[in-house]
């Protein structure tokens, strides 16, 4: 009423347009980018794996995968990964829940930022971090030895699974948080009240109601875990995945082998779903609803128990953030070329201003263009999806479930297998590079927008068009702006992974379109570790000042950074 009230005075009524209407238009726009840059892709992802060089259709590469002991051990390790990396988040993840939701921890606030910390530095820079610290010639691993004490480096699939575990614990974290925090209590005290010790009641009343989110939130540990390139890359050392394979038979220095690329890509999309869909069944199984009141106050612990509390929660905070906190420390060591000298200055940061500033633009041109087309396409999608109730909508919204699921490296090698032959050949620009990233992030800007778009009543749309307007116009001038924070906020966190995003682009870029998270890549890989720590300061940054802005328009709801 109050929005109608203050509208404008709309300009005098046309006739009703001819042709398709405006919502037409967006459903085969809609159709037409998923088909061009999700559906072919991946149609050219499958007929690459069924084909042999000569081009005939042959199921070697898939006997390949399950016959030669290189990529069925990859196929192994990949769910060794994926699996540790779950457990360590949902261990990490569980205890600091719980601890936050149901006691008084002091500097909880801290606490929170310091998982948004570890939730938006890439995993790469994580897996750098460690290195510095537990590497060969690590800091702390030196120390420990020169102190008598022995310790292996890092390398390998124990590095893996600790990096995971403290980069992926707060999905774990801010979703069964929030689902702890809002169990009726009176639930729990009449199970006290028939003698159920607290384990019994933790494992019979809170534990059905959590599972929902407890899962979710593992799953995204799950797949982010088997999807993950950088980390298995620079500190596995020998302990290969799907993704770090499929990568190499892509860039083989004698023939790339594009087939068998395409295969592991497919064997990992395969993977996820099947997660998906069984984190689905497991939550449809057991359904069970809170009523959001009588929620639990927090208790305050004493004594032995208080102190465990705390430290439990800081030790696995800080080990969360650490990476980001070395890596910052490490950006104003001083340096000579790729070594590292006594004392601190900005060497690093003056070598990235005088030889490196392409690669800051290109990062950050190709992620706002990125994210323009995410907020522009995304919230027209989120409004048709919101707000129609028919069959095409829905097939839109389960079409855009497929990039939840496709890691990185499976849109780079799909993208290359499409678009490298004409009619349409885009391999060595920067357009594929910003529509990878844009395909990829699409469907969160759709989610958000929609999620946005169900709380606005299509009453004072409706009363537009009855003043007067077109139904664009009316969208443009009345939906839009109550949506706008929401809308902003979701460009910010789009920004965020776009400016992070390593696995595609290392697969897409050239010389000319390198980019700071390939940049990051490469300099680690070349030993020059004081370039790699300030350009890795200069995205967490980035990514702070992103994030800093969607909580201001969010009201610090770190459950929408999921």
């Amino acid at each position: 009423m109050t929005a109608a009230a203050t509208l404008p005075s709309p300009a005098p009524a046309v006739p009703a347009a001819r042709g398709p209407g405006f919502w037409t238009l967006v459903s085969v726009g809609a159709w037409a980018i998923l088909t061009l840059f999700l559906i072919v892709p991946l149609g050219s992802v499958l007929l690459s794996s069924l084909r042999d060089d000569a081009g005939h259709l042959t199921l070697a590469n898939w006997a390949q995968l399950f016959s030669r002991p290189r990529y069925w051990n990859a196929f192994v390790n990949t769910l060794v990964v994926g699996f540790g990396g779950l457990a360590g988040a949902m261990l990490l993840g569980s205890v600091m829940a719980f601890c936050m939701a149901r006691i008084r921890i002091r500097g909880s606030r801290v606490i929170s930022m310091m998982a948004i910390l570890a939730l938006v530095s890439p995993p790469f820079i994580g897996a750098y971090s460690w290195i510095v610290l537990f590497g060969s010639g690590g800091l702390v691993r030196q120390g420990l030895m020169s102190a008598g004490f022995e310790m292996p480096p890092i390398y390998g699939l124990t590095g893996i699974l600790i990096v995971f575990a403290f980069k992926f614990y707060p999905y774990v974290y801010l979703l069964t948080a929030g689902a702890l925090a809002n169990v009726n209590r009176s639930l729990e005290e009449a199970a006290e009240n028939l003698g159920l010790s607290p384990f019994r009641r933790m494992l019979a009343i809170s534990f059905p109601l959590v599972l929902p989110a407890l899962s979710a939130g593992g799953l995204l540990a799950l797949i982010h875990s088997i999807a993950d390139f950088g980390t298995p890359r620079l500190i596995g050392r020998g302990y290969n995945v799907l993704a770090t394979e499929a990568y190499t038979a892509y860039s083989a220095e004698i023939g790339s082998n594009l087939g068998m690329a395409t295969t592991l890509s497919l064997a990992l999309i395969l993977l996820s779903m099947v997660f998906v869909f069984a984190q689905r069944f497991i939550s449809r199984r057991n359904v069970y609803h809170g009523n959001l009141i009588n929620k639990p106050e927090k208790k305050e612990l004493k004594g032995l128990a208080n102190v465990a509390a705390h430290a439990a929660v800081y030790f696995i905070a800080l080990g969360g953030a650490l990476p980001a906190i070395v890596t910052a420390i490490y950006s104003i060591r001083k340096t000579s070329g790729p070594v590292f000298q006594p004392g601190f200055g900005l060497d690093s940061y003056r070598r990235i201003a005088l030889t490196l500033g392409n690669v800051v633009v290109n990062s950050l041109t190709f992620s706002f263009a990125a994210v323009a087309l995410i907020v522009v396409v995304g919230t027209l999608i989120g409004a048709y999806v919101a707000r129609r109730s028919t069959l095409n909508a829905s097939m839109i919204d389960s079409t855009l479930m497929i990039p939840y699921v496709m890691p990185g490296i499976v849109v780079g090698v799909a993208f290359i297998a499409t678009f490298n032959t004409p009619p349409l050949v885009m391999t060595g620009t920067a357009a594929i590079i910003v529509l990878s990233v844009f395909i990829r992030r699409l469907p969160y800007a759709v989610r958000s927008s929609a999620a946005a778009l169900r709380q606005v009543s299509p009453s004072l749309e409706e009363a537009a068009i009855s003043l007067g307007y077109s139904p664009v116009r009316a969208f443009w001038r009345v939906t839009v702006p109550l949506i706008m924070p929401g809308i902003i906020a979701g460009a910010m966190l789009s920004f965020v992974t776009a400016i992070n995003e390593l696995s595609s682009s290392l697969v897409l870029y050239v010389g000319g379109t390198i980019t700071m998270p390939v940049r990051i890549y490469i300099s680690i890989n070349d030993g020059d570790y004081g370039t790699a720590a300030a350009l890795s300061t200069i995205l967490l940054a980035l990514s702070a000042g992103a994030i800093s802005l969607a909580f201001r328009l969010l009201g610090r709801e770190e459950r929408a950074l999921l």
